[in-house]
């Protein structure tokens, strides 16, 4: 019997499926297990309370795991990487697959077949697949250098459209809530808090900017606006960098396009934006309904030994 172990580690969770050829046996949710977002001492915490709760759910010798398949935002980031290989090679046995989590997102859409993929949760990036099987991908280049439409883009955007929003005299609740939410009790502690170092964790206030939108504050608005065009804008790179690996010029059809993450499937006007601006762009596209699951990709990776598309 060979068993398989499959690994969806985002930035503030990670998804965790033990499986045999056919069948899930157990499946467990932590806390992020990725260094980048948290402490060395926090990531084994995670990874051993997860691994002992599947070991229970599916009656595993967990040495006995054929292949593992993990799939993370920073896969190319050796603080990332390593710690991942070196913390699962002492706990689990088997061969590792690592790979990007939008890439286990694209498989778990389109199982190997062409297609594009946009992940929106704590991060953001975005993925295709060719006729061909060429992978190609755009954003995804981290917090500080991209990740648009993301929890932390949509927080941090929303600090800079508050203060823009002051020097235009214009009025918005998000000020309030954001000063409360952080228990600071002014302008100018929230300009020294936001501006500290390290930086505080933006994407918390998404739930703020969410909820000031859906009561009509403008300001909060458009910020879910910008990040579903943003988010479009990347879409569009990698359907154009598709076709140009197909070389079929304006006939080729547009790959279809699935979604995943906490904010295409919780954040309703950034998905809708998102997908008008791609329809605007694409008038034929067809965008998939609903969310993928990336476990799903990390577990038909690691079924299939597929170290790329």
């Amino acid at each position: 019997m060979a068993y398989f172990l499959a690994l969806d580690a985002g930035g503030t969770k990670t998804d965790f499926v033990l499986a045999d050829e056919t069948n899930e046996l157990g499946r467990v949710r932590t806390g992020t297990i990725k260094r980048m977002r948290t402490s060395a001492d926090i990531a084994e915490h995670n990874l051993q309370t997860a691994l002992g709760e599947l070991t229970k759910q599916a009656s595993v010798n967990l040495r006995e795991i054929t292949r593992i398949c993990v799939g993370t935002a920073g896969e190319t980031v050796p603080l990332v990487t390593d710690w991942i290989r070196t913390a699962l090679h002492a706990h689990v046995g088997g061969e590792l697959i690592l790979v990007g989590d939008v890439e286990i997102a694209l498989d778990a859409a389109f199982f190997g077949k062409r297609g594009v993929l946009v992940l929106a949760g704590t991060g953001s990036n975005t993925a295709g697949r060719s006729s061909g099987g060429q992978i190609v991908t755009a954003g995804g280049w981290g917090p500080a250098l991209a990740d648009q439409g993301s929890g932390h883009s949509i927080g941090h955007q929303a600090l800079r459209n508050v203060f823009s929003a002051l020097d235009e005299d214009r009025e918005t609740s998000l000020l309030a809530k954001i000063l409360e939410f952080w228990s600071l009790d002014s302008v100018s502690s929230l300009v020294e808090y936001a501006n500290r170092q390290p930086s505080p964790d933006f994407s918390k206030l998404t739930k703020l900017v969410v909820e000031c939108a859906s009561r009509g504050d403008a300001v909060a608005a458009e910020t879910l606006q910008q990040a579903g065009r943003d988010l479009a804008t990347v879409a569009s790179h990698v359907i154009r960098k598709v076709l140009k690996l197909e070389g079929n010029g304006q006939q080729a059809e547009v790959p279809h396009v699935a979604v995943t993450g906490s904010i295409l499937q919780n954040v309703e006007p950034v998905r809708l934006e998102m997908e008008s601006s791609l329809r605007h762009i694409f008038p034929e596209i067809k965008i998939l309904p609903g969310v993928v699951d990336p476990i799903a990709g990390a577990l038909w990776r690691a079924r299939a030994g597929r170290n790329s598309a």
